[in-house]
């Protein structure tokens, strides 16, 4: 019998059942077809059903024999095939997925979601792979538990969730391979009069708890020098709840996936998208696990997976393999392609130098890494009450052989370019998203950064200038009211290009992505406005970390 989940596990993984979270969204309901396939489909099954009563009663207890442990759940809409036909093939690797845009490479590479002799996987590596839609993630855990699935799918700043506790950890779960970058299907909405994430403060903000929302949530909070308490959490079971209660006047701004955030806004006056993981571009990564002993047992299957998905990547740069990878996304999902394509356009597909950078296996790379999102969000959990305690660390609960055996080079498999950024001379004045104020030490009359200053700017500011990656920095450099004016403008000015020059070479940032802002003693922390104290001194020699639009 398959072992199941504790009651604690479950409360952890329930409110993530419905969180296929930037997994399609409402679009796939409201904005696609797929609404009336679903009516047409369920009419359709419910006309058979009608026809068929008494031979499914009848045949029922042949199946129950025949497959065992198959569960009632098997028999859903768009099961690709039996789950007892799965069970007796040891050679098929079984990927469990959800419905989301990033999965098109491997359904490309695969020829559709079946395991067939025309599957890519089968031809250049003599694999089989089967994908198999489950958007109910306690069924998914169950049936990966219960080796039904090989491989399931979750979030890098969610997988904490499923290594800490001790039943699952016992699996060894370990990720071997990043999917994609969530590009714009969840957003944050708010009500008139909210401007930045730091007028959030003190605000009612709906939001699933724990989720990858709650993830975006706390990394947008720290980007204004915020944290999860400075703002009333009402916590949600699901996405569609927040833009409800978003709808319903007593709350201030949600979390919600795309298309909720346009709806929300035309229903809600004065409504507005204050940000969305477009421009938060590296906050939410799809991973693929498994457990270590499968990875061990399987891995001519599981390299071979790895590497096949790379060329599929790659390939996928071209319009005509990408309506195919379309098509078959919206056959897996019963789509239209159009619609199928629109998912697509909502990732960035994470390609093979991609994963490198992802797993640390390129020693140069300075940009956001899976340890991170891990790391920073398995802390927090704990510090919500989300976890009793921190997940193992990184290293343990991955598997980069897929990586390093993966027999791949050329310019198609390279990593994701970094973004161009073009200089305005509206940056110095434009609106700011977020603004977070950080004390960095300099010695009087002086600009040079310290080793003490560099720690400070490594502990509060790097990790969000690489979490925002599509957006701006402007560095403003303050100071206190001692000495002339013309002399601290300068002062204020050279300090802030100081700091842009350490971001440049620790973190090979663009100089067109920084913007340097020299204020002088013109923009004192509010009740500070007269310098009167040594405290109010010290709180202007400040530097304020501001993302705009880029």
């Amino acid at each position: 019998m398959a072992k199941q989940l504790t009651s604690f596990s479950k409360l952890l993984i329930t409110v993530l059942i419905l969180v296929a979270l930037f997994f399609g969204g409402k679009f796939l309901l409201e904005k696609t077809g797929l609404g009336q396939t679903l009516e047409d489909a369920v009419e359709k099954q419910e006309q058979e059903d009608t026809r068929n009563t008494d031979a499914g009663n009848s045949n029922s207890n042949d199946a129950s024999s025949d497959n065992g442990s198959a569960s009632s759940n098997d028999g859903g809409l768009f099961n690709s095939s039996s789950k007892g036909a799965r069970d007796k093939d040891d050679d098929v690797l079984k990927v469990q997925l959800v419905s989301w845009g990033g999965y098109a490479p491997g359904l490309y590479f695969n020829e559709g979601h079946l395991a067939n002799t025309q599957s890519r996987y089968y031809k250049e590596y003599g694999v089989k792979v089967e994908f198999i839609l489950e958007n109910d993630l306690i069924n998914a855990m169950n049936g990966w538990i219960a080796d039904e699935y090989d491989v399931i799918v979750q979030t890098a700043d969610a997988f904490p969730l499923y290594t800490a506790p001790e039943d699952i950890n016992v699996f060894r779960p370990q990720a071997f391979m990043q999917c994609d970058w969530s590009r714009g299907g969840d957003a944050i909405v708010v009500k008139r009069g909210i401007n930045t994430v730091n007028d959030l403060k003190g605000k009612r903000v709906a939001v699933v708890v724990p989720s990858p929302s709650q993830t975006l949530l706390i990394s947008s909070l720290n980007a204004a020098g915020l944290d999860f308490d400075d703002v009333e959490i009402i916590k949600t079971s699901d996405n569609f709840k927040a833009a409800e209660l978003f709808r319903s006047g007593d709350i201030d701004a949600a979390v919600v996936w795309s298309p909720d955030d346009l709806t929300a806004i035309e229903d809600v006056p004065g409504a507005k998208i204050l940000l969305t993981t477009r421009e938060q571009s590296h906050i939410i990564a799809d991973i693929f696990f498994a457990k270590a002993n499968v990875i061990a047992k399987k891995k001519k299957q599981i390299d071979a997976f790895y590497e096949g998905w790379m060329k599929a990547v790659a390939e996928l740069k071209t319009k005509s393999n990408m309506d195919k990878a379309a098509k078959y996304l919206g056959e897996f999902n019963q789509l239209p392609a159009g619609d199928a394509q629109f998912m697509i356009d909502n990732v960035y597909l994470a390609g093979h130098e991609d994963n490198k950078n992802f797993f640390g296996l390129n020693k140069g790379y300075s940009g956001q890494k899976g340890q991170d999102l891990y790391g920073k969000m398995s802390r927090k959990f704990v510090e919500t009450g989300d976890l009793p305690n921190q997940a193992p660390n990184w290293r343990s609960v991955i598997n980069t052989s897929p990586i390093t055996s993966a027999k791949l080079a050329g310019s198609n498999f390279g990593p994701e370019k970094a973004k161009v950024f073009k200089p305005s001379p509206k940056d110095a004045t434009a609106q700011a998203i977020s603004s977070k104020p950080v004390s960095i030490n300099f010695s009087t009359g002086q600009h040079a950064l310290t080793e003490n200053a560099k720690t400070i700017i490594d502990l509060q500011f790097a990790q969000e200038a690489k979490t925002f990656g599509n957006m701006k920095i402007r560095i403003e450099g303050n100071t206190d009211n001692v000495g002339s004016k013309t002399m601290n403008q300068a002062l204020s000015l050279k300090r802030a290009k100081a700091v842009a020059s350490y971001l440049q070479s620790a973190y090979g940032m663009s100089p067109n992505r920084l913007v340097i802002v020299g204020n002088g003693p013109d923009n004192p922390v509010k009740g500070c406005e007269s310098n009167a104290s040594e405290d109010c001194k010290a709180r202007n020699r400040r530097t304020d970390f501001q993302l705009i639009a880029g």
